[in-house]
């Protein structure tokens, strides 16, 4: 099946390379057509790029020019981020498109059409319920042998002249990209934690995010 039609949005390109990867690991890398806001003309690659262009392919999916959508964006923290405050968000973006209140379907959210239409996916980084990005969710799934490297990581940020020129919010970016730099190929990007077999395939987080889009996209 083309993936033209099932659509992953997704906030930028270092998200795109990472779940393209992932989806190729699980399978679905035919089928499923990651894409950031700007692959559909949208003014930007950003969280709240996707927000803002996520009513049109909702309409899309409604006239079935789209056939399946999910979408991944990062909780972030407050006031203007966290869990809760991304999922009513979203929840208050598709509710005119037919989408009632999530359930949890395999670790994500999952959304029923009142006229059964395929779900609607959501996933908030890291794990459907804490504040954070991506690079939380990789730390939460990093492999045994991976640990020690990544707390000693961990480490070197904080031990950092204060103040860091990042935000507190960023610090999981700052550990994890620190982490990386000290692989066997210093320089590439998040995709690199799956490539490198940094991620462990039997973690919960893992099996919970694959869960979530073979339900959506198989």
């Amino acid at each position: 099946m083309a993936a033209s039609d099932r659509i992953l949005l997704v906030e930028g390109e270092a998200d795109r390379a990472f779940f393209e990867l992932i989806c190729r690991e699980i399978g679905l890398g035919d089928t499923v057509n990651v894409a950031p806001p700007k692959d559909f003309l949208g003014t930007h690659n950003t969280r709240e790029g996707v927000f803002n262009h996520l009513p049109l392919l909702l309409a899309q999916l409604n006239d079935g020019t789209v056939t399946r959508l999910a979408v991944v964006v990062d909780a972030d923290s407050p006031p203007n981020g966290g869990f809760e405050t991304t999922r009513n968000r979203v929840t208050g973006i598709v509710a005119p498109f037919g989408y009632g209140l999530p359930g949890n379907t395999r670790g994500g959210l999952c959304y029923a059409h009142s006229d059964g239409l395929a779900d609607f996916g959501l996933w908030i980084m890291p794990n459907n319920g804490s504040v954070g990005m991506l690079e939380d969710w990789i730390k939460q799934c990093v492999h045994v042998d991976a640990k020690a490297l990544l707390s000693h990581a961990e480490g070197v940020v904080a031990a950092l002249p204060s103040p860091p020129k990042f935000k507190p919010i960023h610090v999981s970016k700052a550990e994890v990209a620190t982490w990386l730099a000290w692989q066997k190929r210093p320089g590439h990007g998040l995709y690199s934690a799956v490539t490198d077999d940094l991620i462990d395939t039997q973690s919960p987080g893992y099996l919970a995010l694959v869960g979530w889009l073979r339900h959506l996209f198989s």
